[in-house]
């Protein structure tokens, strides 16, 4: 079963002669007058060079003469335009002062004038002339520089209120050595404060020694911490995320907005932390949970006035995981209110909360390509240098990517015979269903004989791993749900669930307000084919992805993390929740995949896992949180996964 194609095709007599409006009747006479009378074929004639043209030719002079026409029209909008240009620069020697050129052209009516002209454009150009067509909002929109912050100021006079602290996703943040001993044959010192994660330095050290490399960047398996000799840490300070590599932004545009509103280093951090830890080894390692407990109680005393805590990706799941620390006896020691009177909003972008499919193909089998959402030269470096099992060791040894393995078992991803975000498929699912989420063709062995649910796939990831694997995701993850009041309250008190909120309610905080800002409307990884290794030794895994393009199942989701892990916060939104006990607000906007053609990240409208950072929507919805001004924002919710929640059988 094909689920998506990719591209087009075309026959090659199609592209000849289905395009052509020409037309040869063939019992027109100006096509019998060329044929020879009767009298004069047996007479000898001599052989004329002059040949009739062919169906190509005649195609194609077509195709000439209604170039040349479409060029007269492209001639005429290219004179306004150059004549407004040389008026424009020209008059700028001038001693009289002139307006600026969005006042001398009125682009709102030249936007009727391209309505009016647009049709007898070549079809190749109308596509273009739509979606660079000129609109009052097309400042809104932009994704430059700064361009939202100054905006929203000049329109609605926001500025800094409340302090805000910012949680980077999974893998954004970068890694740096701060180690001299190293091994005895991979030496740190050569390394000392220079990103073996996150850098062109991580490239060319993976590519030129990928065993040292290998050496520094996995943890130990035993303590999940550092191997005897190393130390990565996560980079400090705004750097540490605002770009992975030169050029390919993270956090940047949201750090250069809030700029535009008055925010800083005083009033905002950026919290980095080394996402191959698992959540508690955070605390246990580096204090993670102690600073930024501290930070937010210093902005209160300073100020006055609580905190917004901002997550994207796997960082939501993180703030997520601090709120339940915080409070708890024994870990943070906050007390039962302690969210209510120090946290203002929690704001959760592309959060995975629920997790995302993706992640057990990445632990199962190594697999890197679309899993690891960031440069793409990270990550094709990362495919073709390291095998499918050294990168399967490297991501087993974070136990940061545990946290992202699906939560809520059958009743969110569904069984073998259904499943609730069936609905949401890219292309026909006909009988098929997500549900029967890792499917083999054919059984090889032992290990292909059934398919496999989400819960299935869970236990077969566990009899694939070590057992230090095994032992770390049983301390540190929970992976099911609770409907009970009474164990959700429990389960308040054990560090196992505070990761699945399916598990570990919100804080009591009647006073908290919760955003989920997520994309949809980008195919994302849902379901599986795997094949069974006939000769295991060779790639040393007992089973792969196929290799063929229509191994993956897609659905509905931003290109990494799927629409369904987002049921959480309609979940929560829902009246007398007992996931949320204090009754927070909830609201959600959902934020459509329109990325700009001529945009390699998306531009302006992009909803991409990743790119949705620079999205002028996602920046002034952020801004307006930031400024105290989160009531203005009206909530959007355009997918169906609103009705998916309705009908789950949560029996609460």
């Amino acid at each position: 079963m094909q689920l998506r194609k990719r591209g087009n095709e075309r026959s090659t007599l199609e592209s000849h002669i289905g395009d052509s409006d020409t037309v040869i009747d063939l019992d027109d006479s100006s096509v019998n007058d060329t044929l020879p009378d009767e009298d004069n074929i047996a007479k000898p004639r001599k052989a004329s060079t002059h040949r009739r043209p062919s169906l190509r030719k005649i195609h194609s002079a077509e195709t000439v003469r209604r170039f040349y026409e479409s060029k007269n029209v492209i001639f005429i909008f290219g004179a306004f335009i150059g004549i407004a240009v040389a008026l424009y620069f020209g008059a700028t020697s001038s001693e009289y002062p002139i307006p600026d050129i969005d006042q001398l052209v009125n682009f709102d009516s030249l936007s009727t004038y391209f309505d009016d002209w647009k049709d007898v454009l070549p079809k190749s150009l109308q596509s273009i002339v739509e979606s660079t067509q000129f609109n009052q909002n097309s400042k809104i929109l932009s994704s430059e520089s700064f361009a939202v912050g100054k905006q929203l100021k000049s329109k609605s006079m926001i500025e800094a209120n409340h302090s805000i602290v910012l949680v980077p996703g999974v893998i954004s943040t970068g890694l740096e050595s701060w180690g001299l001993e190293g091994t005895p044959d991979c030496p740190s010192e050569g390394h000392f404060r220079k990103r073996l994660w996150g850098s062109f330095y991580m490239l060319r050290t993976m590519f030129l020694d990928k065993a040292c490399w290998l050496k520094h960047i996995m943890l130990d398996t035993t303590t999940g911490l550092d191997p005897p000799g190393i130390s990565l840490r996560a980079a400090q300070g705004f750097e540490a995320a605002d770009f992975f590599i030169a050029g390919y932004w993270i956090w940047n545009k949201i750090l250069q907005n809030l700029a535009v509103i008055g925010y800083n280093p005083n009033n905002m951090v950026s919290a980095a932390y080394d996402w191959r830890l698992a959540f508690l080894d955070l605390e246990l390692r580096d204090a993670y949970f102690l600073k930024l407990k501290g930070f937010v109680e210093l902005q209160k005393h300073q100020s006055g006035k609580k905190s917004v805590l901002v997550g994207h990706s796997m960082g939501s799941q993180v703030i997520y995981y601090f709120m339940k620390w915080v409070e708890a006896d024994g870990y943070g020691n906050g007390g039962p209110n302690w969210v209510n009177d120090h946290v203002d909003s929690f704001v959760d972008i592309s959060g995975c909360m629920l997790g995302t499919p993706k992640a057990i193909p990445a632990l199962l089998s190594g697999e890197m390509k679309d899993t690891v959402q960031l440069n793409a030269l990270a990550v094709e470096g990362l495919e073709k240098f390291l095998s499918r099992r050294e990168r399967a060791d490297m991501i087993r040894s974070f136990g940061g990517i545990a946290s992202m393995i699906p939560k809520g078992g059958d009743l969110i991803w569904g069984n073998l015979e259904s499943s609730p975000d069936d609905a949401t498929s890219i292309g026909d699912l006909g009988n098929d269903t997500y549900g029967n989420f890792i499917r083999f063709k054919e059984p090889v062995g032992k290990y292909s004989q059934k398919n496999l649910t989400v819960t299935d796939s869970i236990q077969f990831l566990m009899e694939q791993t070590p057992a230090w694997f095994q032992d770390r995701m049983s301390r540190a993850y929970s992976y099911g749900f609770t409907n009970s009041a009474k164990q959700l309250k429990k389960n308040n008190k054990d560090h196992t669930k505070w990761s699945n909120p399916l598990e570990a309610s919100l804080p009591n905080a009647p006073d908290l307000k919760v955003f989920c800002f997520y994309g949809f409307g980008n195919p994302t990884e849902r379901a599986y084919y795997y094949r069974e290794e006939v000769d295991p030794a060779k790639t040393k895994l007992n089973v792969t992805i196929e290799k063929n393009y229509d191994s993956v199942l897609m659905a509905d989701g931003d290109g990494t993390v799927s629409l369904m892990t987002h049921s959480m916060c309609h979940i929560w939104k829902q009246a007398n929740s007992v996931y949320n006990p204090g009754n927070s607000k909830v609201k959600i906007v959902e934020i459509d995949h329109e990325p700009d053609r001529f945009d390699i990240r998306g531009g302006a409208k992009t909803a991409e896992h990743v790119d949705i950072l620079g999205s002028a929507e996602l920046n002034e919805l952020v801004l307006l949180v930031a400024a105290g001004k989160g009531d203005q924002i009206k909530e959007k919710i355009v997918s169906n996964l609103k009705e998916i929640v309705d009908n789950l059988e949560l029996d609460l």
